[in-house]
């Protein structure tokens, strides 16, 4: 993979993990339960791995995919 393909890989991964994490951080801090960090972590992987792979990038490269076919069709 090229390093443009990896930056832009990246920054797909970022745009959603960033403020999946923060909004799962606020849920937590709202609970009354005190977690330990390591239980923290691992209801947080054990939720946003899956909604990663599954929902979140796809749900970027779709949108990707929607503005870049409309830029397509401007320029035709």
């Amino acid at each position: 993979m090229k390093t443009k393909m990896k930056l832009i890989a990246s920054l797909k991964i970022w745009v959603v993990i960033y403020p999946s994490i923060t909004f799962a951080l606020h849920l937590l801090s709202k609970s009354s339960m005190e977690i330990p960090l390591y239980l923290k972590t691992f209801l947080l992987t054990l939720v946003l791995v899956p909604w990663m792979v599954f929902i979140g990038v796809p749900f970027v490269d779709a949108l990707i995919k929607i503005v870049l076919e409309k830029e397509k069709q401007r320029e035709s």
